[in-house]
């Protein structure tokens, strides 16, 4: 008899985070690494991003059963010449390579005023704002970008030749949040689209086409087919643009290079990203920077409502408050909930409907 499903769970995002560690440290990630993915992982759900929170984890686990993921903490520096960093990452966890990149792109940074790394044979990281962000933090300007297996046809096209390659730039600001914009560059992440389908909801026009090219609602058959890029031919060509600056500069895949981060998850990812920081403090104005990107975000934010509309955001603003107003707890549909029990299950570690742990 099937198990039943668990109901909609509101769960401390702490507790999400020590319980999604405990998992990867099952597989065989070391403990530190293992609380880095975690947590990385379960700040996307505080944000509302489900698509790239804990839904991930059973894939995760899959893959690292498979070993088309590596347990290494760090990856390969294969080429440094002035501000432009190879890194091979191995097929490790993408959230243990995004923080090695961006740490190297922002200590050359430091003293060349701009870096890149370009990283090849690269496994999925969650958000690219995060990691953006992190820069912006520090006091730099970062852009991170990754490509991803061909998701989406060119304009009046019916065949998948470029991904949804996110794209990712965080600002320094002296507001009481940093300036970001993180967008996948297609109507809408496939990560959407699955949870529509686990779900049994149809999904809105626009954002997919199936295998013949013809626009679906139906989150199977997008599957089976093709994201729609944003903004048409403008969503493309920027998706392009990023599959050869993250494969092109790192020499890593391309296009149909990368596999299917859902195929046989014996089978690498093997994708390539780009991360870029730049110091402001290597330009006259760089002091001032901060400031001014406050002073126009606040504006955004105050700026006149259109009717029907009680909030106008700034680049950043949504993600701050729904950390702001999460109260520290992430909210799961079942269709997780019951997918972490499962995943749980064959390491040996009894989740209760709470995902607390009953038995190791």
């Amino acid at each position: 008899m099937a198990a039943a499903t668990p109901a909609t769970a509101e769960i401390r995002a702490s507790d999400l985070a020590r319980v999604t560690a405990a998992l990867f440290t099952a597989a065989g990630v070391a403990p530190a690494d293992a609380e880095v993915v975690a947590d990385d992982l379960v700040a996307a759900d505080v944000e509302g991003v489900p698509s790239h929170g804990v839904m991930l984890v059973p894939m995760y686990l899959d893959r690292l059963a498979q070993r088309s993921i590596s347990t290494s903490s760090i990856g390969k520096v294969v080429s440094e010449r002035d501000g432009a960093i190879v890194l091979d990452a191995g097929n490790a966890l993408g959230q243990l390579i995004a923080r090695q990149a961006l740490r190297l792109a922002v200590e050359k940074a430091r003293q060349l005023g701009v870096a890149v790394v370009a990283v090849r044979n690269a496994f999925h990281f969650g958000t690219a704002g995060r990691y953006a962000r992190i820069m912006a933090d520090l006091g730099f300007v970062g852009i991170v970008m990754s490509n991803t297996r061909p998701l989406m046809p060119a304009p009046g096209g019916a065949e998948a030749l470029v991904g949804n390659n996110p794209i990712a730039i965080a600002v320094p600001t002296r507001g009481p949040f940093q300036a970001e914009t993180d967008l996948a560059l297609s109507a809408t992440a496939m990560g959407k689209v699955r949870l529509a389908a686990a779900a049994g909801r149809a999904i809105p026009e626009g954002w997919a086409a199936d295998a013949a090219g013809a626009p679906t609602t139906d989150p199977h058959a997008a599957i089976k087919g093709m994201l729609l890029p944003a903004a048409g031919p403008k969503g493309f060509g920027l998706a392009f643009m990023v599959d050869m600056l993250c494969g092109g500069l790192s020499g890593g895949a391309v296009g149909a290079e990368v596999k299917p981060l859902y195929g046989d998850p014996g089978v690498p990812y093997g994708c390539s990203q780009f991360f870029l920081a730049i110091d402001v403090g290597h330009f006259p104005a760089g002091g001032e920077l901060g400031e001014r990107v406050a002073v126009q975000a606040a504006r955004v934010s105050a700026s006149r409502r259109a009717p029907g509309h009680e909030r106008v955001y700034a680049p950043g603003e949504l993600a701050f408050a729904a950390r702001e107003n999460s109260g520290g707890a992430c909210r799961l549909g079942p269709e997780t909930v019951r997918s972490l029990i499962d995943a749980g299950r064959k390491l040996g570690i009894i989740l209760d409907d709470n995902l607390a742990i009953q038995k190791v």
